[in-house]
């Protein structure tokens, strides 16, 4: 297939640029849309080391999104009709706990039996890269495939920024008023000003793509249990398969092959035990045999398989006002568990299409940049929270969907919200908020030490697990706060939203913590603390409702 983005026909012939994109990958290619929909004058260089079309199904992990990175791309860059057309609607998130057994009907189940109000997708990386580059090229943006960036120079004045890139047997050097690196893990500004820090979750991660569909509906013939789902579509989930201190992706493709992986707490499942796909497969074999039976006899459609070692890292520094910019993995990246990577490029992208914009008005970025990289790295470390040590909990069948609920009550209602709304960039919705935001993070990381207590207190024998579904989609609360993400709200209605959530997440928070107490004698003082500081600080009222919260068989 012949490509009419190639180095010697792309219109990049001058070698000065309003902007210049190091990486044109998700995060480079997206965040070029996006400045170019904000600023059509704006004159874009994206420079891509791969050759383009790129290998459908193949190595690019992050094919699941969530509804923050959906949002982003359909209703932002207004690619709903690809993704429409092109990728698939996912069944949102289900969680089986099937450690060692085949049997997926007889275990506990964490999912919606229905899909819920706000959509997200399964993005087989390949089609929606090619189709990223297809499109930059159709709105004016210069697209170099092929191209190895080996050099950067970061001005720190008023001066250009410098790349020098080599594409086929040529050398040349562009200078752009903004550089921005989405080149990926290479993280090329990170390195050149050492900004990379290490973030304490220390998780490792391989994967690998079949040429076959993994139907995981077809896994239990048994009606009861078949037609908990309307509509009878589990393959369509990102299905995670848990167990103590590791899941188990598998994610559906529309180029009709699947995606499975395995995320391990490196203490407790060392990288040396499945650093390979044979090695993957025994390991499977002993810890869900029911993947392992699926995979065993079509051993000959892998098409591909990758690791990752420590795959989770943060970064100093994300945003400047000397007019350079971070996205995507070359900054930071957090944990798959919850697909978060689509999300904070989302964030990320916005961020710098505001500073571009200010600087196009001329107007001071400083203050701005390094407002906005506090806010995200506020967003990192309240999520970190979510994995961070938390991966033996995954094997315990009544602590995790208590998790699952709370983690989706922080994001739905509070970072989601702020992006829907678009107020991820109002500062001055941040500034009236602030006491209820760091309420909630501090509630959060509480939340968290309780759970990972509270399961580590819980002798496995004691642990059941019943051949259950704990269906999200009967919870009226819970169902409404993802429904009101597509609420359109004004400035005053928008900051109820967010004290709302606060007051919800309070409730919520004290109703683990007595459900702890009560089945198992563990308490949490500091947790108990914050919420009667709470009490005392924020105006409250009884919401949402005297009901349980959580599920009755949690």
């Amino acid at each position: 297939m012949s490509n009419p983005h190639r180095f010697s026909n792309a219109p990049q012939a001058q070698a000065r640029h309003d902007v210049v994109l190091v990486g044109g990958g998700l995060a480079g290619l997206t965040l070029a849309l996006q400045l170019k929909q904000s600023f059509a004058d704006l004159d874009i260089l994206v420079l891509e080391r791969r050759k383009h079309p790129v290998p459908e199904a193949a190595h690019k992990v992050g094919e699941s999104t969530v509804e923050i990175g959906a949002n982003y791309f359909a209703q932002v860059l207004g690619l709903k009709p690809h993704l429409e057309a092109r990728q698939l609607k996912k069944f949102g998130f289900r969680f089986f706990s099937s450690e060692g057994r085949r049997d997926i009907d007889a275990v506990t189940e964490i999912g919606a039996s229905r899909y819920l109000a706000v959509p997200s997708y399964q993005i087989d990386r390949g089609i929606f890269e090619n189709f990223l580059a297809e499109e930059a090229a159709r709105r004016g943006i210069a697209f170099v495939d092929g191209a190895v960036v080996v050099d950067i120079e970061l001005s720190q004045g008023g001066e250009p920024h410098r790349a020098v890139y080599r594409a086929g047997n040529e050398t040349r050097e562009v200078k752009a008023r903004w550089l921005v690196d989405a080149c990926g893990r290479a993280g090329l500004i990170k390195k050149k000003l050492e900004l990379a820090e290490p973030n304490g979750h220390d998780a490792n991660a391989v994967w690998f793509r079949m040429k076959d569909r993994i139907t995981i509906d077809d896994w239990s013939s048994d009606p009861a249990w078949r037609g908990r789902c309307d509509p009878q579509a589990r393959w369509l989930s990102t299905n995670h398969l848990v167990g103590a201190g590791y899941w188990v992706w598998l994610i559906p493709l529309s180029s009709g092959s699947h995606s499975v992986g395995i995320v391990a707490d490196a203490k407790l499942h060392p990288l040396e035990t499945m650093n390979t796909f044979d090695k993957a497969m025994e390991w499977l074999r002993e810890h869900q045999p029911r993947v392992f039976d699926e995979l065993d006899g079509k051993r000959e459609q892998l098409l591909d398989f990758a690791f990752f070692r420590h795959f989770s890292y943060g970064c100093k520094q994300l945003f400047s006002g000397q007019r350079w910019a971070i996205t995507g993995e070359a900054g930071l990246f957090l944990d798959p568990f919850y697909s978060p990577g689509s999300d904070f490029i989302a964030i990320a992208n916005t961020y710098i299409t505001e500073l571009v914009a200010r600087d196009r008005a001329g107007r001071p970025l400083d203050a701005y940049a390094k407002i906005f990289d506090q806010i995200f790295h506020s967003f990192y470390e309240s999520m970190l929270a979510l994995y961070a040590d938390q991966y033996a909990i995954f094997g315990d069948p009544e602590v995790l969907p208590v998790k699952v609920i709370w983690d989706y009550t922080y994001y739905w209602g509070v970072l989601a919200q702020f992006f829907f709304q678009r107020r991820i960039a109002d500062l001055a919705a941040f500034s009236d908020l602030r006491n209820e935001l760091a309420h909630c993070q501090a509630l959060n990381v509480e939340v968290q030490a309780l759970l990972r207590r509270w399961s580590a207190a819980r002798p496995a024998a004691k642990r059941m697990n019943p051949p259950s579904m704990l269906d999200q989609a009967e919870l009226p609360w819970f169902s409404d706060l993802n429904k009101s993400l597509n609420d359109t709200l004004d400035d005053a209605a928008f900051r109820e939203r967010i004290r709302h959530s606060t007051r919800q997440m309070r409730a919520l928070a004290s109703e683990i913590a007595e459900r702890a107490n009560a089945r198992d004698g563990v308490g949490s003082p500091a947790l108990a603390e914050l919420l009667a500081d709470g009490e005392r600080r924020f105006e409250t009222r009884a919401e949402p409702t005297a009901e349980p919260m959580l599920f009755a068989a949690a």
